[in-house]
């Protein structure tokens, strides 16, 4: 008999072998937490500024990107007790960062750090009131996710994030409708540390830099124990390969972020 050929596979195996990579790419869209869907760069944002006419457009600050090698760091799910430290950082730094907040027993449990962000020059955006998964309760209730934490930031700084970030990176055509209405841009990440994985500062550090690449959109919680120890060195060996860190929408200027559109 001869011998089998070895790319001939079994009905069973086949199927075996197809329920793994099944599996396999279901964990890694858990991990990353971002859903297949059109996106916008902050370069093509730019760039579409830059070629349209009018005067609608953002202000550069200090910070010019299309020249400058940008990258924003952002954290969600805050603030926590862990955020007094972080913000001590970045003020020492100079550095600003956009923080995507959360509501319940975070919002409303530290005001005063949310006003503190706002003062210090971050930018202050919306991570939903309970951190459900939009893609998966009804329209009614994603709507109270997205209201709450609207209402409750202009009610402490005066005036309502633009930016929202959606609780895994869920999102779909009826959360960019209602965003869109609720005057919410939706920014996802390029650049993760999976630090809900680990309390290891070192390697949380690693990851970040060795992730990061030019206009890319920093994803990291001021939640867990070892991310704020991560950040001194994040910043400083950032910061020695050339990159200029700024807030989300300075990344996008002189475009803005559109309600309802998708940022990543």
């Amino acid at each position: 008999m001869p011998a089998p050929n070895k790319t001939t596979r079994s009905p069973k195996r086949l199927r075996r072998t197809a329920s793994v990579l099944a599996a396999g790419a279901a964990l890694t869209l858990a991990l990353t937490g971002c859903t297949k869907l059109d996106t916008t760069s902050p370069a093509t944002v730019r760039k579409d500024a830059a070629e349209a006419k009018g005067s609608d457009q953002a202000k550069f600050g200090t910070v010019d990107c299309r020249k400058a090698k940008c990258v924003a760091l952002t954290f969600d799910a805050g603030p926590s007790e862990n955020t007094p430290r972080l913000l001590k950082i970045l003020k020492e730094k100079k550095v600003p960062a956009t923080f995507f907040t959360l509501g319940k027993n975070h919002i409303e449990k530290y005001p005063e750090l949310v006003k503190q962000m706002d003062a210090e020059g971050h930018e202050v955006a919306s991570h939903t009131w309970s951190h459900k998964i939009l893609t998966k309760i009804d329209a009614k209730e994603a709507r109270k996710e997205l209201e709450r934490p609207n209402e409750a930031i202009e009610k402490l700084i005066g005036k309502k994030p633009t930016l929202m970030r959606p609780p895994q990176g869920r999102t779909n055509d009826d959360v960019n409708k209602l965003s869109k209405e609720l005057g919410l841009a939706e920014v996802l990440w390029t650049v993760t540390a999976k630090d809900y994985t680990t309390n290891d500062s070192k390697l949380i550090q690693k990851r970040v830099i060795d992730q990061t690449k030019r206009d890319g959109i920093i994803l990291l919680h001021d939640i867990y124990k070892g991310t704020v120890p991560a950040v001194p060195g994040v910043i400083d060996e950032l910061k020695k390969r050339g990159y200029v860190f700024v807030t989300v929408p300075q990344l996008l200027a002189p475009g803005k972020a559109e309600p309802g559109k998708v940022y990543r």
